[in-house]
């Protein structure tokens, strides 16, 4: 965090101030002093311009109303923000309860007790109860409304302070000698407090100050310390509930006077004064603090004395009584936050969840996604990704860096054994730091991760890609780091303070002001720099040649890493400390593309310097997101966690810098050709993409490219060149103006060229459904048809998706998408439109799979399936749709029925006797749906036995049932006889045609087992061909006799086949000279041989081919030659 003073209120006649409390709530300010002195004001902010919000907005006295009424010193105020009410009491014991009437305050009550003064009082949380303590040691309770509920006399007791717990339990009543009673909510006794601070304390003391914290806007971690007390030696304790054995102790090293948690009780302020040594009067200072005792800063206030402090509502300011002087001071807390990705990543507590809510925003499509994340340490981004650093276990020294993308989603969680005070992240690497060590992680977000990166993942921590190094180690830059977290535990005498990292270079800055830099990704000491100023906030240029350091007190230096300078002894030294140097600093950010421009917060105003020079501010109170292109984003962070649930876009502001404000107006006022010698001048990408946009704007299309080529925009060199193209310059106008963006010009513009089409692919191409289907209406044609169904399917899709499924319907219904329109019914659990869908679905669609319908009939036991589906198949068959019919019994499983209909097909179109290939792939088909049919029937009987007997008897069980269900038919014994006969009677002929006039022989010889299925003269027609062509006369002799003994043919048929036979046989013998292997073989008895389906030869070896689908046989040296069985074409494994 950073603070600094920003405002000062005298209080007139020079009066001095004793107390001041300022309204969590209506930010009004209540200031007690003496001689009666009480004052309510409130600080307004103007917010007339849009950017100026926050802390950058001006500040003015809205009220300033003095309240009469005390007479003595005003020595206590406070507020009950629940009511409205300001209660406040003087050294005289006057209390007087003041109300808000018409926007001033009036006496509601009073109370004089006259006896003692009161020291101290406290409203509970809910505002319901005060308890008032008097220094003779009485105490009151009352209620809000005035009544007294009870009183209680500690005799001997001198009381200095009261407070509440958060739940209005306990009371914690200070006394005068420093001790702390505890009290119940009905003034009984519990117990003393035990006070570790005061332990080896000499002296007198008192309690400066008790504050318990109650919760109200959650805590930063579980179980965090909210209870403080300090007393006025500089001891304090801060405690996690009134009877905590281990608190948190501090010494603070001054005197202190007054404490007081922030509104999230993350920071404590503790004011007091220091003794100088070097002057008389002594220092004012104000300390801050976690609740885990870290001091985070101190600021210095001038003045005599300090007397009371308060925090503001928000936390972003704080009021200092100091003599007759209220000083403010604005405070910049540390937020968890980061920008990757055009998202604001930020963390805030809620009261209501243990975790911290921490918020992904993208600006850019004002959407939001919440992760709850337990312990968070810091939030740390760079370009699309985050990390998130936590603590893993309350209970173990354990962390864990999270990578996430810009959503949220968690990509690679690292459990690391040191504590990570320190994260910086490059595109590559992700650095965490503890004081004496730094953990290097090379991440890897890999878009898609292929099968051997994902085995390297397992070995990732060997390959180097995690390595630790002690602050005091010197690695040469070779692959030495290892994952060794003893490292981590060794001590060192100059911690860590501060890190950063580029791409290429490390930097580590060490309490003494020590700057050791780094090489990456290979780590090797570089080069050692010393400054005179402890690091708080480092940070690298986009060449990584200069450092910016922000010191504890916001003094912002410059330091050139790569310059060589003389020192004062003529030695050489590398680095050099730059001029430059700015106080009240808080936050800057370099440029991503120029390494001599960045941005710096200073108090209220941003600075862009360049090259060391500055432009003039910009009053803002906004974090710095990003800086390139000549534009500086920047976050209201401040407003946006007012209200952390629900961000604006209006809290996000961007920035031109002075060069892009002054080449805008250059074309403006003075023309292109002017302003394009300034650009060339003070070359930029983003000045000449101004030039060109400028030059769109005008159709100066040759000055356009140029500037495109400049700032290398391909597509919008592409864009000038589809102008060029074009001849009208209504239509370039038209172009130009959706290239920027302005549709509804663009759109105006093609209608008014009655280019409705046109204006439909705009629309079409921004994906705005509605408007296309309002300007389809206007007009007609077959083309807008089919747009109109797209359309009205995409408006229809367009509700599915928002879950309005009636409205999707009514889409549907036009768009005529009944896939959709049947998920729509479903979802809105309409089954009476589903069944009306049904029925009016054509026969065979995709949305009534049989298969589906069968399965559930079977599994809901419906015994009318088998009759339901014969009735739809008869159906059908009248129509003619055998095909129809298959497909439905195939779907629904019965595979018998589909076969015995696609054998009926397949001997019908072998009747035609024209297409002998098509007719083999009916055949095929049937005997496959038979071979699914006897499958069916073994896993059937399968689960039948399952559990109750061998294998054996379950496949012989199958095998049964599976012959009494076919002996019916004998089709599923001889399935595949169709497609061989066809089969062998192609391969026959093909074997004729190519010449192998021996092996054809042999194939058609095997035609002759299926005369039932091809008629006999075309099988001894062919084998009569082939024998002849192969001269074996004999064979051919007798398929002459077989063709002539045909009673099939009629008497002119039968003579043409006689004097044929009597021409060839003249002239040749009718004797078959070489003896066939097959005809050997068959006379030696050895029984029927397998034939090859690939040759048609009989297998005669031992070993061979044998399809698992069909069963049949292939040589073993033929196979080699098929990727897929020859018969049914499944594939060869």
């Amino acid at each position: 965090m950073f603070i600094y003073l920003s405002k000062k209120i005298a209080i007139p006649g020079n009066v001095r101030l004793r107390c001041i409390s300022w309204n969590k709530d209506q930010g009004f300010i209540a200031c007690g002093g003496e001689d009666g002195l009480l004052k309510v004001l409130k600080l307004e902010t103007q917010t007339d311009e849009a950017k100026l919000k926050g802390l950058a907005a001006p500040s003015n006295l809205s009220m300033n109303q003095t309240l009469e009424g005390h007479s003595g010193s005003v020595q206590v105020v406070t507020w009950n923000e629940q009511y409205q009410k300001l209660t406040t009491s003087d050294q005289n014991g006057l209390i007087i309860v003041w109300m808000l009437y018409k926007g001033a305050w009036y006496e509601e009550m009073i109370n004089n007790r006259n006896k003692s003064v009161v020291r101290s009082m406290s409203w509970n949380a809910d505002g319901q109860k005060i308890c008032i303590v008097y220094e003779d040691g009485a105490v009151i309770v009352g209620s809000v409304d005035g009544n007294r509920i009870w009183g209680k006399d500690l005799k001997g007791s001198q009381l200095c302070h009261v407070a509440w717990s958060s739940d209005s339990k306990i009371l914690l009543f200070g006394m005068a000698n420093g001790e702390i009673h505890i009290y119940d909510n009905q003034g009984n006794f519990i117990m003393k407090m035990k006070l570790n601070c005061l332990v080896n304390v000499t002296g007198a003391f008192s309690i400066a100050g008790i504050h318990w914290y109650p919760g109200t806007e959650g805590y930063t971690e579980q179980d965090c310390p909210c209870l403080a007390i300090c007393f006025d030696n500089g001891r304090c304790q801060i405690m996690r509930h009134e009877n905590d054995q281990n608190p948190v102790l501090i010494d603070t090293g001054m005197n202190v006077v007054s404490i007081q948690w922030n509104h999230c009780g993350s920071v404590l302020a503790v004011a007091g004064f220091q003794k100088a040594t070097t002057q008389d009067k002594d220092v004012n200072l104000v300390q801050f603090y976690t609740p885990f005792g870290e001091h985070l800063r101190t600021l210095k206030v001038p003045g005599k004395q300090m007397s009371a402090l308060s925090w503001e509502g928000g936390g972003l300011k704080i009021g200092l009584a100091v003599d007759s002087f209220i000083y403010f001071a604005n405070i910049r807390p540390d937020y968890k936050w980061g920008y990757c990705s055009n998202t604001v990543v930020y963390a805030y507590t809620r009261p209501d969840r243990p975790e911290y809510c921490v918020v992904f925003w993208d600006t850019k499509n004002n959407e939001k996604y919440v992760k709850y994340v337990k312990s968070l340490i810091s939030i740390t981004t760079c370009g699309d990704f985050c990390i998130l650093a936590t603590k893993a276990d309350e209970n173990q020294p354990q962390y864990v860096l999270v990578l996430c993308n810009s959503i949220g989603t968690p990509l690679d969680p690292k459990y690391i054994d040191i504590g990570p005070l320190f994260v910086t992240m490059t595109k590559t690497h992700v650095i965490a730091a503890s004081k004496e060590a730094f953990y290097i992680w090379q991440y890897r977000v890999a878009k898609k991760l292929t099968a051997m990166e994902i085995n390297q993942v397992a070995r990732t921590r060997k390959e180097g890609r995690e390595r630790i190094y002690h602050i005091d180690d010197i690695p040469s830059g070779a692959a030495d780091g290892v994952l060794d977290y003893s490292k981590a535990i060794q001590g060192t005498r100059d911690p860590i303070c501060a890190i950063t990292a580029s791409d290429k270079t490390l930097i580590v800055g060490r309490e003494s002001g020590t700057i050791q830099r780094y090489s990456l990704p290979n780590v090797g000491l570089l080069q050692k720099y010393v400054l005179n100023c402890r690091a708080y906030q480092m940070s690298l240029n986009c060449n990584s040649s200069r450092l910016a350091i922000i010191d504890l007190s916001g003094v912002l230096t410059f330091f050139d890493l790569d310059t060589r300078v003389t020192d004062s002894t003529g030695q050489q030294i590398v680095g050099e400390q730059l001029k430059l140097e700015r106080k009240d600093v808080w936050d800057m950010k370099w440029a991503k593309d120029n390494p001599d421009l960045f941005a710096m917060m200073e108090k209220t105003r941003m600075y862009v310097f360049r090259n060391l020079d500055p432009e003039e501010p910009i009053q803002t109170s906004g974090y710095i997101c990003n800086f390139e292109d000549l534009e500086i984003k920047s976050v209201l962070l401040d407003e946006i966690l007012k209200n952390p649930e629900h961000p604006n876009k209006e809290y996000i502001i961007n920035f031109e810098i002075r060069s892009l404000r002054d080449s805008r107006a250059l074309i403006e006022e003075v023309g292109i050709e002017e302003s394009s010698q300034f650009i060339e001048d003070n070359p930029h990408p983003r000045l000449w993409r101004l030039l060109a946009e400028a030059a769109l704007q005008k159709l100066d299309l040759q000055t356009a490219e140029q500037a495109f080529v400049r700032c290398k925009d391909y597509q919008g060199i592409k864009f000038v060149k589809c102008l060029g193209n074009l001849q009208s310059e209504s239509m370039k106008q038209a172009e130009v103006a959706a290239y920027f963006g302005r549709f509804e010009e663009a759109e105006r513009m093609y209608l008014d060229m009655d280019r409705r089409d046109l204006a439909i692919g705009l629309r079409i191409k921004l994906g705005d459904w509605f408007r296309v289907l309002q300007l389809l209406k206007t007009g007609s044609g077959d083309a807008d048809d089919t747009l109109l169904e797209q359309a009205h399917n995409a408006i229809g899709d367009y509700f599915a998706d928002r879950q309005k499924w009636i409205n999707a319907v009514q889409y549907y219904v036009q768009g005529r998408n009944q896939e959709r329109l049947a998920e729509c019914y479903y979802m809105l659990e309409d089954y009476q439109g589903l069944e009306n869908l049904a029925n009016s679905l054509p026969e065979n669609n995709k949305l009534l799979p049989w298969n589906k319908a069968v399965e559930l009939a079977k599994n809901h036991n419906m015994k009318e399936i088998g009759s339901l589906l014969a009735r739809y198949a008869s159906h059908l068959l009248e129509k003619n749709k055998i095909l129809d019919a298959i497909e439905l019994y195939r779907k629904a499983n019965y595979f018998f029925d589909a076969a015995k209909l696609m054998f009926k097909i397949a001997d019908e179109e072998a009747k035609k006797r024209t297409k002998p290939f098509r007719v083999k792939k009916l055949y095929v088909l049937s005997a496959l749906l038979v071979e699914q049919y006897h499958e069916q029937v073994k896993n059937a009987q399968r689960g039948k036995v399952k559990g109750k007997s061998s294998e054996a008897t379950s496949a012989l069980a199958g095998l049964l049932e599976e012959d009494v269900l076919s002996s019916a038919n004998r089709l599923t014994d001889n399935a595949w006889r169709g497609a061989e006969a066809y089969h062998f009677f192609i391969l026959a002929q093909r074997q004729l045609y190519e010449g192998y006039v021996d092996t054809a022989m042999k194939t058609a010889l095997h035609l002759r087992d299926y005369e039932d299925i091809i008629p006999a003269v075309e099988i001894y027609s062919l084998l009569a061909l082939c024998a002849c062509a192969n001269r074996a006369f004999g064979t051919c002799s007798k398929a002459f006799v077989k063709l002539e003994s045909l009673e099939t043919l009629s008497p002119e048929q039968r003579q043409q086949y006689e004097d044929l036979a009597l021409e060839i046989f003249t002239k040749h013998c009718p004797k078959h000279t070489k003896k066939s292997d097959l005809d050997g073989l068959l006379e030696g008895g050895e029984g029927k041989l397998p034939t090859c389906v690939a040759t048609g030869r009989s297998i005669t070896e031992y070993q061979f081919w044998m399809c698992n689908v069909c069963k049949h046989c292939v040589q073993a040296q033929e196979i080699s030659n098929y990727n897929f069985c020859p018969l049914c074409h499944s594939s060869v494994t």
